[in-house]
């Protein structure tokens, strides 16, 4: 049997029969939600002053042991002023993976600075410490206590990395050479909620921290995302640049310096609050369904389910299949194949430097982020899938 037949049957395997076909991942609506709309509706708090955003706040400190949450309109918008609050000015550079969402890369440019690409590592896709660090020592020179790049003269401000697909890179080794070489740490925690590395959630590792709760992601708002911080004062400002740095007053509109309508919506919030009361049913659904894939793959030849490295937990956001060899023309025939037979299947990201806006920008060779662009497939990952 071809490779695309062996991971087909093994899909097949794992997952319920549906005639309509099987989603990438799709939101799930089983708690408090409806109960939770209508007291905004009835109530007529629907925009962004409303008990749901602080109490969404407060319950993503709780769940992500964070001192300070911040509720945004949408994750892209977190990571505009975490890249802000992180000290991050034009004609900087910010080191940023080539894999991953463009986002990532975009709210560099809204600073008027310049992402600046690195490779990953193939067992948590994430940014490779290691490598990073060679490559500074190659790139790069402190010049007092800042990072500069010795071929551009530009100020390296801060390192942001990325978890994919829910699983932790290696904070403890990149926080090391973010130390090392003066640089601002910054979590793209958009796909992490749930996940941990050795028993810390994510997030609470970088000075700050953006999450997602867009429609796909684990827990969804609709459109939505969060600031994290562990430091109060950049907690406090969080807050104060995303309600458009208004000073509170009972009824002056006084504004002191430029800010941001990036405050979340009642009405997402309370969407929100009735996801997050259900986030450890789903993540122990999901978690039975990346057994049920492992299972299924388990002596498929040419193939592999990625799976969590020691000291990481995962919220299994979504599932990845990895060829044993890069092939593009595979790649695609998989998904051809997986997408003809009703379950949507997608491949990573376009990597960043390949994107016409950013093939200028700085970068490392990149072998292990092209290796797994020719060699990645998501595979459907919805909660509900393990209830057959």
């Amino acid at each position: 049997m071809s490779l695309p037949g062996r991971v087909l049957a093994a899909v097949r395997a794992a997952l319920p029969a549906s005639e309509g076909g099987v989603a990438l991942h799709e939101p799930e609506f089983r708690g408090r939600e409806w109960t939770y709309l209508k007291d905004c509706l009835d109530t007529g708090w629907v925009s962004s002053v409303g008990a749901y955003v602080d109490r969404i706040e407060r319950d993503l400190e709780t769940i992500t042991g964070a001192a300070h949450a911040v509720a945004t309109s949408n994750g892209t918008a977190a990571l505009d002023i975490c890249l802000r609050l992180a000290g991050v000015k034009a004609r900087d550079e910010v080191l940023v993976p080539a894999l991953t969402f463009v986002a990532t890369a975009n709210a560099v440019a809204y600073q008027g600075a310049t992402p600046h690409f690195v490779d990953s590592e193939a067992t948590t896709l994430g940014v490779d410490p290691v490598r990073l660090d060679a490559y500074l020592h190659e790139t790069a020179r402190l010049n007092g206590d800042v990072c500069v790049n010795s071929r551009t003269g530009a100020p390296i401000r801060a390192l942001m990395v990325m978890h994919v697909f829910g699983h932790p890179c290696d904070l403890d080794g990149l926080a090391e050479v973010a130390a090392r070489w003066k640089l601002t740490l910054v979590e793209d925690a958009a796909e992490g909620l749930g996940s941990r590395w050795n028993g810390r959630h994510v997030g609470n590792v970088g000075l700050v921290s953006a999450l997602s709760f867009n429609g796909n992601k684990i827990v969804t708002t609709g459109g939505g995302g969060a600031i994290l911080t562990n430091d109060p004062e950049l907690g406090r400002r969080a807050k104060h640049l995303t309600t458009t740095a208004r000073v509170p007053h009972k009824w002056s509109f006084v504004h002191d310096e430029v800010g941001w309508n990036y405050r979340m919506p009642n009405l997402n919030a309370a969407l929100g609050c009735a996801q997050l009361e259900r986030l450890p049913d789903m993540m122990a659904r999901k978690a039975m369904l990346t057994q049920r894939y492992a299972e299924a793959f388990r002596g498929v030849e040419g193939a592999r389910l990625l799976t969590a490295r020691p000291g990481a937990e995962v919220n299994h956001w979504l599932n990845a299949v990895i060829l044993d060899r890069p092939d593009m023309a595979m790649r695609d025939a998989l998904l051809e194949a997986l997408n003809d037979a009703g379950f949507m299947a997608r491949p990573l990201w376009t990597l960043m430097h390949r994107l016409p806006m950013y093939a200028a920008c700085p970068r490392d060779a990149l072998p292990v982020a092209e290796a797994l662009e020719a060699s990645v497939i998501n595979l459907p990952s919805s909660a509900r899938l393990a209830d057959a």
